[in-house]
């Protein structure tokens, strides 16, 4: 806690107060309410690490600061891939049960995002104790693979169901995966959105499925 509170010194919010959403990259931007990560919201993404770290890539180019919590087995160059800036990212792979609501609150309190992978169950209260207190903040908060561990309505729920290609009959390599990607919640998010995309493409990019679309590089141009 000392060290985060050390953090917290050095890491300022490079997103002014009038600017109430980070950007994504496209094509996620037309799907997602307000075309972008609504500061001070809870956004649940269900059983896919790869799209959260895509929804969080594009704020971290422009400059917002990332907290990851409880991502010990996340590959950070297979992230930096995605577009990730490594150099605005703050990483805390593991917390305790007794520590986990106290580290979390005090990065809302700190960064622009904050990506937690509970990992257990968490409690009722200190769930709407977070989420208020990000919504407070204007922090994001991201909830990665925590359909079964967070008791509350998140405003933003993201599903993905995905098949990758490449493989033949007993040879060949994983090249690309199709996700079918689904957007609900409340207020802004009730009406169902969804995007088919290859995350990754055969070529290094996220893209929508119809061939007519243009791709988008998933790193930092230049």
């Amino acid at each position: 806690m000392a060290a985060i509170a050390e953090l917290r010194t050095l890491v300022q919010p490079t997103t002014l107060a009038h600017e109430r959403v980070l950007p994504v990259l496209p094509p996620l931007d037309a799907v997602l309410p307000h075309d972008g990560l609504a500061l001070g919201s809870t956004i649940r993404v269900d059983e896919c690490t790869s799209l959260s770290l895509a929804l969080v890539a594009a704020a971290s180019q422009a400059g917002s600061w990332v907290a990851a919590v409880g991502t010990a087995d996340i590959g950070w160059a297979a992230a930096a891939d995605l577009g990730l800036d490594l150099g605005r990212v703050l990483v805390v792979p593991r917390v305790g049960s007794a520590e986990w609501a106290g580290v979390v609150a005090a990065l809302v309190d700190s960064v622009s995002v904050v990506m937690v992978r509970p990992g257990r169950p968490v409690g009722e209260r200190d769930a709407r104790r977070l989420s208020a207190r990000a919504r407070e903040r204007g922090t994001v908060l991201l909830l990665d693979a925590a359909a079964r561990s967070w008791p509350i309505e998140p405003d933003v729920v993201i599903e993905a169901v995905g098949s990758w290609s490449g493989l033949g009959e007993g040879h060949g390599r994983l090249r690309e995966r199709r996700l079918d990607v689904s957007i609900s919640g409340r207020r802004a998010a009730a009406r169902r959105r969804s995007v088919e995309l290859w995350l990754p493409a055969a070529d290094g990019t996220m893209r929508p499925t119809s061939p007519m679309s243009q791709p988008f590089p998933l790193g930092p141009a230049g």
